[in-house]
């Protein structure tokens, strides 16, 4: 995938930055560059490189590389979270250990029964995911200044920055900036309920979930954690399925100790969230430079659906 904000080094440039071998570049993602490469100890790895200093990102985005290296240490402590190994890690970069597997976007032909298996162990993953707690909500990159000791303000304070990027880029939203404030403001009450600030990945569509045959291997690309709400990371993992209730994600969540009350105030906190997302993946789209129209359509449906739910709750 191309993206203004991937960086590409020739191989002596990453040699010299991470002491390593190229083999291949991975074109998957959207945001980082990405090289498959043996290090110079003999160990495969996945090398990822931030975007060049001078490339602009959105406000959220500054520093997720370090985000990204802190998910991958505290990860390390949870033996039933299946993740790479974090191997080096610098201001620019870091190596994590490369995966057997597939991401389970690109396995085809899975068994109904081994599905329904993946998503409720699924489930489990996330619920012991969201164990790793912090004192603070919000991004934990310093350079954001997007963090607050309370949930709501922390939101808000989320939701702004994006409206703010979205002013810069000129992105073509459905509604505008003091109607999309409004709508957020009116789930005060619902953000106050939340009192933990829980590791939230917000980016668990399958293609980010490795599987080798009926189990997960490992969830990489951590770059958009924050410390949030539990309820936000249904949003992103409704893209590989059913998240309600009765889903089988939810029944192994639950099973894991892991508590979801689909109350009317976290359905609520629901609707604000897939906006959050919604908004998200509208406005990079203009420091990515991406212009497929597929793409843009799934992201303008889905932040109308976003605010379609929330004009109803009034």
């Amino acid at each position: 995938m191309q993206s203004h904000t991937k960086r590409r080094l020739s191989p002596e440039e990453l040699d010299a930055l991470v002491g390593c071998r190229l083999e291949a570049e991975l074109t998957d993602g959207w945001f980082n560059t990405a090289y498959r490469v043996v290090l110079d100890d003999g160990r495969a790895a996945v090398v990822k490189l931030a975007p060049p200093a001078d490339v602009q990102v959105l406000r959220y985005e500054r520093g997720i590389m370090a985000t990204e290296a802190m998910v991958y240490r505290r990860i390390a402590a949870l033996p039933d979270v299946p993740a790479p190994e974090l191997l080096r890690a610098g201001p620019e970069f870091l190596a994590i250990s490369l995966l057997e597997g597939t991401p389970w976007d690109k396995a085809i032909d899975l068994p109904e029964d081994t599905q329904r298996a993946l998503r409720r162990e699924l489930g489990a993953v996330t619920a012991r995911l969201h164990t790793l707690t912090s004192e603070e909500f919000g991004y934990p990159a310093a350079e954001s200044a997007l963090s607050a000791p309370d949930w709501k303000t922390a939101f808000i304070a989320m939701v702004d920055a994006l409206l703010d990027d979205a002013e810069r880029w000129h992105s073509d939203l459905s509604a505008t900036p003091a109607e999309i404030r409004g709508l957020v403001l009116k789930g005060g009450d619902a953000l106050d309920e939340v009192t933990t600030p829980a590791l939230i990945h917000f980016d668990l569509w399958p293609g980010n979930i490795f599987i080798d045959g009926s189990r997960i291997v490992g969830l990489i690309d951590h770059e958009r954690a924050f410390w949030g709400d539990p309820a936000a990371e249904l949003v992103s993992l409704a893209f590989g399925g059913d998240t309600g209730p009765d889903s089988d994600l939810v029944r192994g969540y639950v099973e894991a100790g892991g508590v979801l009350d689909f109350t009317p105030a976290f359905r609520h906190r629901l609707a604000l969230y897939q906006l959050y997302l919604s908004l998200l993946l509208i406005i990079e789209c203009g420091p990515r430079g991406y212009d497929d129209a597929n793409h843009l359509a799934f992201c303008r449906d889905f932040h109308a659906d976003a605010l379609a739910r929330l004009r109803e709750l009034g």
